[in-house]
């Protein structure tokens, strides 16, 4: 879990706590999302934060003997999180961005939802309204998915693959269009790879709309995407990279099976993806503040990329 994540977890816990004195560990941990083990983590660390001159006077008291939640000497910090404009704006912008979604159904909801958000947030509302909300895509790629999506129809695709630089044709049954990290994406039954896959909207080059009804097979389960798009699998290769201080957002941005600290902020890496393609872009992406510790062949894969482009700088010169 990266500090990210977690001070802004931390900071919305200890007003929640406060305002729901006696609150089991079970029933706070469904509430945030959370294991009960890292709920009590974050217990834990609330228990050394306070004001400064850190004597016992001056921390949180917290406990949770019996799963009962105590709270004490948190007063300074117990009014709930305001939004900031940024934050306000951030999120009318995603609010208007679903209802734009074709499968959503509570649409009035929704809007009476955003004109009390507008209400509340003031200067955040005059911000989102000069932003224009559009979904990313190929001119074509929108209305075809949204038909199929309204009909319940199977779309034939050309779709653009980058990890192996070719355009592969599909069919595909649609099950829902979902939008993550400001991409948009169709969730869907593939044919050509018998299973549910993601296909962004940008890189469909043809869309068409069959005449067949779409049919997924009755235990297909449309991607989980809270937790991004990128997913890798226990069977694909593991990579250790060697991250400088500028470098470690990858630890951040990616899910890592080990993390390992060295010293002066650097540290050493593991994690898995089926594309090589796609490692070798991340390497040549982190230049200097990157380094690839294994496997060879993928180092020597980014030598020779690294090579080959600074060879054509050299032509062009």
């Amino acid at each position: 879990m990266s500090t990210a994540d977690r001070l802004p977890r931390l900071l919305a816990l200890i007003p929640y706590l406060m305002s729901h004195p006696g609150a089991q560990v079970p029933e706070v941990a469904k509430i945030f999302g959370l294991s009960e083990k890292q709920l009590i983590d974050d217990l834990q660390l609330v228990w050394m934060c306070g004001l400064p001159g850190h004597t016992p006077g001056d921390l949180i008291d917290v406990s949770w003997d019996g799963g009962e939640i105590l709270i004490d000497n948190a007063d300074t910090i117990a009014r709930p999180l305001r939004l900031g404009v940024d934050e306000a704006s951030a999120l009318l912008v995603a609010l208007r961005m679903l209802a734009e979604m074709p499968e959503f159904g509570e649409r009035d909801a929704l809007t009476r939802v955003i004109a009390k958000f507008e209400q509340a947030s003031g200067e955040g509302a005059e911000v989102s309204n000069q932003v224009t909300v559009e979904v990313d895509a190929t001119p074509d790629a929108l209305p075809g998915v949204n038909e199929a999506l309204r009909r319940g129809r199977r779309l034939s695709l050309r779709y653009y693959v980058p990890g192996r630089d070719e355009v592969t044709p599909r069919e595909v049954d649609p099950m829902r269009l979902v939008v993550v990290d400001g991409r948009s994406y169709l969730s869907g039954w593939c044919y050509r790879a018998e299973a549910v896959r993601l296909f962004r909207l940008d890189r469909m080059l043809t869309v068409e709309v069959l005449d067949v009804a779409a049919d997924p097979p009755a235990d297909a389960v449309p991607d989980e995407v809270t937790s991004g798009v990128f997913r890798p699998s226990p069977t694909d290769e593991l990579v250790e990279l060697e991250l400088t201080p500028a470098g470690r957002w990858v630890a951040e941005y990616y899910p890592c099976e080990q993390v390992e600290e060295l010293g002066e902020g650097h540290m050493r890496v593991a994690l898995r993806a089926r594309d090589q393609g796609w490692l070798v872009r991340l390497a040549l992406r982190l230049g200097d503040t990157g380094r690839v510790l294994s496997p060879a062949s993928l180092a020597e894969s980014v030598r020779a990329a690294a090579t080959s482009a600074l060879n054509r700088y050299e032509s062009v010169s």
